[in-house]
């Protein structure tokens, strides 16, 4: 598995665990918003996704960097904790989006799998693969292939890799050895910290193990698609897609291995398209804000922040920016204030309001 670039494995029985069923009571709940996928009725039961099934194979890709950790900067202007500044606003982006698109990468080494699995095993049998593409919850079926356990952030921990990983899964007609016995789970090794719940900006984690989706910042700045609601704006900070913090606190992660796979370096770009950002490491904040809606099509061709679309980008850049400080009256400021005076007149209404609601924090 490690020549496909996984370094977790396990097996799980293709079964309908109680999990599945208490992911429907959450999403019955509200707690998944705009997130209607997640109600689909496949997402409780394997066989109702592919009949027959027998097994899941799960397998996890580190995506670590030796990179700082959001925690490492202010959330006001980017800056690290006492380092020189150079003044300019910048942005946060998750992780796992700074490299290539995860769901391609998975998914590409997911199907060679397959296709050693058919010259092992023989065709007779059927094999679907997803790369947080399909109606299979991976995280549950990752518990019960020994991946790790679900801590009370709601990722898969494991021992030795933290939740710096992504998830992809096979699940196939074949009656696979399961990694752990029906009577075996992972030990929960979260034991009595909270960190991850007490460093959530937006109290996202409303009980251990349990989150409320709409106020996560992930899903503020990439599931969302109207005007972020004003009680989180300010609590955003500087993120821009996605949100690291409840992984960056945890004690899992501190000694978690980096990757060494190239796709998950971060992007740079040297080119005319893209350049005023640098790298997604980090990005401009002007830069994002004025991105027009060709130049980010290009810049994020084979990116999962394509995910958020032209106006997520600009209107988490907005929000950014009124989170930002710099020097009244400075070269940064005034660079700002011009681009988000030009974005306030957008025809587009959630982009309008983003900007004007960032100017009237920072004129």
């Amino acid at each position: 598995m490690r020549a496909l670039g996984f370094e977790l494995c396990g097996v799980a029985p293709a079964e309908k665990f109680p999990e599945l069923a208490d992911a429907q009571e959450w999403f019955a709940r509200g707690f998944a918003g705009e997130m209607k996928y997640l109600g689909d009725a496949r997402r409780c039961d394997p066989a109702r996704v592919l009949a027959g099934s027998r097994s899941v194979i799960v397998c996890g890709m580190n995506y670590s960097s030796a990179l700082p950790k959001s925690i490492e900067f202010d959330g006001e202007n980017g800056s690290t904790m006492g380092a020189e500044e150079d003044g300019e606003p910048r942005g946060w982006i998750s992780r796992y989006a700074w490299g290539d698109d995860y769901h391609d990468v998975l998914r590409s080494r997911l199907n060679v799998l397959v296709t050693e699995m058919r010259e092992r095993f023989g065709g007779a049998f059927e094999a679907l693969a997803y790369a947080d593409t399909g109606p299979l919850q991976e995280r549950i079926f990752a518990k019960h292939a020994g991946i790790g356990w679900i801590g009370k952030n709601t990722l898969v921990l494991n021992q030795q890799m933290g939740s710096w990983f992504f998830l992809g899964v096979v699940l196939t007609t074949l009656e696979l050895t399961p990694s752990l016995r029906a009577d075996e789970a992972p030990t929960d090794l979260c034991g009595t910290c909270t960190r991850c719940i007490e460093a959530c900006p937006t109290d996202a984690l409303i009980a251990p193990y349990e989150m409320d989706a709409r106020r996560c910042i992930s899903y503020l700045t990439i599931e969302h698609r109207g005007e972020i609601p004003e009680e989180f704006r300010e609590a955003i900070g500087n993120h821009v897609y996605g949100c690291d913090i409840c992984q960056d606190v945890c004690p899992w992660n501190r000694r978690a291995p980096t990757t060494s796979l190239t796709e998950f370096e971060p992007r740079a770009f040297d080119g005319k398209v893209g350049s005023e950002l640098t790298s997604l490491f980090r990005p401009k904040l002007t830069a994002l804000a004025a991105i027009n809606e060709d130049d980010y099509k290009t810049v994020f061709r084979g990116s999962a922040i394509k995910r958020t679309k032209h106006r997520g980008i600009v209107r988490n850049a907005c929000i950014a920016l009124g989170n930002a400080r710099f020097e009244r009256g400075g070269s940064a400021h005034r660079e700002v204030l011009a681009v988000l005076q030009k974005l306030s007149a957008s025809n587009d209404p959630v982009i309008a309001e983003s900007a004007l609601w960032a100017l009237s924090r920072i004129q």
